[in-house]
């Protein structure tokens, strides 16, 4: 596997936060939609600080910059995905994804629960929907519109029918490959918030379903820190699901981010 590379930052005042994203029927935006790991790095994402010079405050697009080189981060064991998708969701916030020279930190999740009217389990095992009744830990990848791949991270054990929407993600190392396969060149967060966003970034296909997150090669997902803040709320565009499913704050994102999708005015602290 190729190296990460990282890329220059783009603001300059230092902090300790870091970064502050739906398993349902459609990309929403374009603008689409617990506990400590015991393995968590000391990796913190932060602006670099330039010698001696002014520092201006951080533009709402910065990029962070990993203090760790990605080829140094551990990968996540199976057993870290066996949790109840309400649990895995709000941990898998601030670890990383990385597919070929391109690494994302999670920024935004949803979560999706057996007998949730909202989650694609609901229609019982199919051909589309059997990777998501997988063990936890595994992709579930499938297509919306025909157009966008939609990156789940199954939760639970096998059978259980769960996952894990990766909503939105901010870029730390593969920046020219990002823009290239989104066809847009810029580095503000319109470029990864949303779900289809991120699987175009990533160059996922329905192929990569059901593939194994905690395996080196191909898609990981690599230990990262845990935000210091987080926000809530009800996921996006749920209106067919049952009323109890669609006021459930079970969407969560890092707060203090720009790297959030649409809707944010629906986001809380806890």
């Amino acid at each position: 596997m190729k190296r990460a590379r990282g890329f220059k930052p783009v603001a300059t005042k230092p902090k300790r936060s870091i970064l502050s994203n739906r398993l349902a029927d459609d990309d929403d935006d374009e603008t689409w939609p617990g506990q400590h790991s015991q393995s968590l790095t000391t990796a913190v994402v932060k602006p670099m600080n330039p010698q001696s010079q002014p520092q201006p405050q951080p533009k709402a697009d910065s990029i962070p910059i990993l203090e760790i080189p990605p080829h140094k981060m551990t990968i996540l064991p199976y057993t870290f995905f066996q949790i109840d998708a309400l649990d895995l969701a709000p941990r898998l916030l601030g670890k990383f994804i990385r597919k070929d020279d391109v690494v994302l930190q999670i920024t935004e999740v949803e979560a999706y629960r057996p007998n949730d009217s909202a989650c694609h389990g609901r229609f019982g095992i199919t051909p589309r929907t059997a990777p998501v009744f997988g063990a936890g830990g595994h992709a579930y990848v499938y297509l919306c519109y025909g157009l966008h791949s939609m990156l789940n991270v199954v939760a639970d054990k096998e059978g259980v029918g769960a996952a894990v929407l990766i909503r939105a993600c901010a870029p730390i190392s593969g920046l020219e490959t990002i823009q290239k396969r989104r066809c847009q060149k810029t580095n503000k967060p319109v470029l990864l918030t949303g779900p289809g966003k991120i699987g175009q970034a990533l160059g996922l296909s329905t192929e990569w379903s059901n593939h194994p997150l905690y395996t080196p090669g191909g898609l990981e997902i690599l230990d990262g820190p845990q935000p210091e803040k987080m926000l809530i709320g009800p996921r996006v565009g749920i209106n067919y699901a049952l009323p109890e499913h669609v006021k459930a704050l079970w969407r969560f994102a890092i707060a203090g981010t720009p790297w959030i999708s649409a809707p944010k005015n629906t986001l809380r602290s806890p």
